[in-house]
């Protein structure tokens, strides 16, 4: 599985302003940015990633994820307190 395939099921799947995915083989690690998190906590965002990438994860073509889930607004602070 490659990152490209990883962004576009999440694309297809959720609806989503940004994914940004890394990583190569079998580890890799997402941003996502949507209106969808806003208010879920911390475990129910990283759920909902999960969710469309589970029969990825079932078979091992994802062995490890990192998650980074943020609505618009805390990815605009975020990427502004980073100077990007």
């Amino acid at each position: 599985m490659d990152t490209e395939e990883i962004k576009k099921v999440l694309l297809e799947s959720l609806k989503l302003d940004e994914v940004i995915v890394s990583g190569d083989g079998s580890h890799f690690q997402v941003i996502v940015v949507g209106e969808i998190f806003d208010g879920l906590s911390r475990v129910k965002q990283q759920q909902t990633i999960y969710a469309p990438l589970m029969e990825y994860i079932a078979d091992n073509r994802i062995h490890a994820l990192s998650i980074k889930a943020y609505t618009p607004a805390q990815w605009l602070r975020d990427r502004k307190l980073q100077g990007l």
